[in-house]
């Protein structure tokens, strides 16, 4: 569909399926996009990788209940859907699909996917229930837009993984495509919470990338030993007085298990708070290549 036809918006479930068969009746390639809206250009570029995957791509926007573990957070989260919409339509968006909680959770809603043990390591230690509202939502999500294709984001590296384990477990036959971190100028990964530090914890949360690439350079410098690594990392994080650390781990890429040692690729995985704003990054560990 051309970027200059109208984009369509939907609400409900059975419309967006209308609207992705007969795309697809047409042979023509379905690729989704899910978001919490508060858009920003980290999900400009998922929107341009969607449509080097596909003809025509939804993008789903939806604060999803299920997955926060702190009403305070959900609350807070920020929905700026006019503009939202607007930016969908400026990035040649063919649809988006913007339900509402009782449309998505109605009356009598009992049935979850449960995520298994992935969901179980990392950000789901921290944050218990989360991945089992991320695959709820997502399997719902699948349904309801009947993709051939997805893209999702790096930055929630765990929430990658999960979701492309959820789509070969139950068949769902979807390609699963992530893309890198799509960062800020000076590093901090974009996220829609970045929109919640203040003047000054904006300039401390880069603090959180540095912590990483420290990590990153040691390993490029030959340092393997993960109890090691994760000192160098989190010795950056308590230097800036703003940030609160969370947790710094590295673990298998595919597994997400912990390791002693890098013998192979890895990956960096970080949670660091900055007041009431939580923000998450990771990094891809190669042994050998430069950081």
């Amino acid at each position: 569909m051309a970027a200059t036809e109208a984009m369509e918006v939907f609400d409900t479930p059975r419309a967006l399926s209308n609207w992705s068969d007969l795309h697809r009746i047409a042979g023509r390639r379905v690729a989704l996009v899910p978001t919490m809206g508060a858009l920003h250009e980290g999900h400009l570029a998922l929107f341009a990788e969607a449509r080097r995957h596909a003809e025509v791509t939804v993008v789903s926007i939806f604060v999803n209940p299920l997955q926060f573990n702190r009403s305070d957070d959900f609350d807070s989260y920020p929905r700026p859907i006019d503009d939202d919409l607007q930016q969908c339509r400026s990035a040649g968006v063919d649809a988006v699909y913007a339900p509402v909680a009782s449309t998505m959770y109605p009356a009598g809603f009992q049935t979850h996917v449960e995520p298994g043990p992935l969901a179980g390591l990392l950000e789901g230690a921290h944050r218990p229930g989360h991945f089992r509202g991320v695959t709820t939502v997502v399997a719902k999500l699948f349904g309801a837009a009947r993709p051939h294709v997805a893209v999702f984001g790096q930055k929630d590296f765990q929430q990658l993984a999960i979701i492309r384990r959820m789509n070969t477990d139950l068949d769902m036959g979807i390609e699963i495509v992530g893309l890198p971190t799509v960062r800020e100028p000076d590093g901090l990964a974009m996220s829609s919470r970045n929109r919640r530090l203040s003047p000054a914890q904006r300039p401390a949360a880069l603090c959180v990338a540095a912590s990483l690439q420290a990590v990153a350079d040691a390993v490029a410098e030959g340092q393997r030993d993960v109890a090691t690594l994760v000192a160098i990392g989190r010795a950056v994080v308590h230097a800036e007085p703003l940030a609160r650390f969370e947790h710094l781990e590295i673990v298998h890429p595919d597994t997400l298990l912990a390791l002693d040692c890098i013998d192979d690729q890895a990956v960096a995985v970080t949670a660091v708070w900055f007041g009431d704003v939580r923000l998450i990054d990771n990094r891809l560990l190669l042994p050998g290549r430069p950081a």
